[in-house]
């Protein structure tokens, strides 16, 4: 067996990465992490999840104080948004969260961390500060980052990405946000609710659209309502940068081309994996602008070698990244046969009010042609919805042909918490009828949960047939009113 300088070594100290490292070590590996940035933790903690989620609370706080009377309050005009003060609360909440990622926590571990940007030079060994290092087997976890989209004139003009947004010292008089998937949905209720003027634009006729149509544009009329402008079906032209201001030229479905103006400009237009510079060409791992190509152990096109998390172009959601850590180490350490299974994957929208999905929605099913059932229940009809005035939304339930869970929906208050009853049903696969029996405490939102399932029970239990079979054998005399 040949002579390695580490059993394992991780390129990226993102979540897949750091899952990996902290298993590995724990496990005895001598393991490897090489990190480029000056710290752990990755786009999630510095650029993404953590910063977004800050701001999406201290914005929609923000709102509450302005909407007083909504609740029976007297009516309140707040003083205008110091950004510096929002910045440097989302700092002080990546600055918590970092102790966990710290890299003198994963020292502790038994982890050896090198920084800088490493290049592979064979199957087994990379450079890295002009020393080579090699290891019996690599995990390449360095993540993705904004896709810069082929515009002309974007080249020239100054605008933010995720990594730029959450530090700016000063809250924008206008935004233009190019695209409508996640990060430019949330960052539009956000920036809109502290006092900015925002503008969307997207490409084809629905924002989020990965999600149902009649859900996300539940989503788009509350932005609309709270005064996002949106231009729909509207194609970016060009961009400019006029000092003060970036100005986008655009062409509607019409034909028609409208020049809009604004402070600042987001681009949040996809993502492209983070593989320049490794020499994955040299060693012959085959990727695309999408991500290194893997299987479904997550190997690459070396058994020795994975990737795990956005690069490897699969889901791009952190709590995926954690999992495929897993699932390599399982393949990586254990030497299992562990398979990635993305069944069962939930993720979530957080705006107000959010979306939640976990398993297929309509939209994918009917891709798939698949036959399905559908059952729905309104938070108009949730007492804790009502009394926290936040009624709008509903749970769609996807059933099977044999009345399994196909999928969930939620649009609602608390819909990624609501979702967590699915997750462990549709993954623990237990029967509708346990979760329709269980008591759920009241008033709480998860009733909704309850509810949508005792409306599939009651077409079965509340038919004609079974009054007619308990007038037979119990000689009940029906309905003392109405229907008989």
């Amino acid at each position: 067996m040949a002579d390695y300088d580490y059993d394992l070594g991780i390129i990226g100290g993102g979540a897949a990465g750091l899952t990996v490292a902290s298993g590995a070590a724990q496990l005895g590996v001598k393991t490897l992490l090489i990190e480029k940035e000056a710290e752990l933790g990755g786009d999630c903690l510095h650029f993404g999840c953590v910063p977004s989620k800050t701001l999406l609370k201290t914005a929609q706080v923000y709102h509450l104080m302005k909407n007083g009377p909504l609740f029976g309050l007297p009516a309140f005009v707040p003083p205008p948004v110091d950004f510096r003060e929002v910045s440097a609360r989302i700092k002080a909440v990546i600055g918590v969260i970092q102790k966990h990622d710290s890299m003198a926590r994963f020292r502790g571990l038994g982890v050896k961390i090198e920084v800088g940007v490493p290049e592979f030079t064979d199957e087994h060994a990379l450079r890295l500060g002009g020393k080579t290092i090699s290891a019996r087997a690599w995990v390449i976890a360095t993540g993705s980052s904004p896709a810069a989209p082929p515009i002309a004139g974007l080249d020239q003009t100054p605008y933010l990405t995720n990594r730029e947004i959450f530090s700016l010292d000063r809250l924008p008089d206008s935004l233009i946000i190019l695209g409508a998937g996640p990060i430019a949905v949330e960052m539009a209720q956000a920036f809109c609710r502290l006092g900015t003027k925002v503008t969307v634009i997207q490409r084809g006729g629905q924002i989020l659209n990965k999600e149902d149509k009649d859900l996300a544009d539940i989503v788009k009329q509350r932005l609309e309502e709270e005064g996002v402008v949106f231009k729909m079906n509207t194609a970016v032209v060009r961009v400019r940068d006029l000092g003060r201001a970036r100005e986008v030229v655009t062409k509607n479905a019409g034909g028609e081309t409208i020049t809009l103006k604004a402070e600042a400009l987001l681009v949040a237009m996809g993502r492209t994996p983070n593989v320049a510079g490794l020499g994955l060409e040299k060693i012959g791992i085959p990727f695309d602008q999408q991500g290194i190509k893997v299987d479904q152990r997550l190997r690459t096109s070396h058994r020795h070698i994975y990737a795990a998390g956005d690069v490897s172009g699969g889901y791009q959601f952190t709590h995926v990244a954690g999992y495929e850590g897993g699932v390599v180490l399982r393949n990586a350490v254990f030497h299992l046969p562990q398979k990635a299974d993305y069944t069962h994957v939930p993720w979530c929208t957080y705006t107000q009010p959010e979306l939640a999905s976990l398993g297929l929605n309509e939209k994918r099913a009917q891709a798939a042609s698949l036959e399905y059932s559908l059952l729905s229940e309104e938070f108009a009809g949730n007492d804790r919805a009502l009394a926290a005035g936040e009624s709008a939304g509903r749970i769609k339930l996807l059933l099977d042909h044999r009345e399994r869970p196909l999928g969930v929906q939620i649009l609602g208050p608390q819909a990624g918490e609501l979702l967590g009853e699915w997750v462990a049903i549709m993954n623990g696969g237990a029967g509708l009828a346990k979760i329709a029996a269980a008591i759920h405490p009241y008033p709480t939102l998860g009733e909704i949960n309850k509810k949508v399932l005792g409306q599939f029970f009651s077409q079965k239990i509340f038919s004609r047939p079974v009054r007619q079979a308990l007038k037979f054998f119990f000689g009940y005399k029906g309905a003392a009113y109405g229907q008989k």
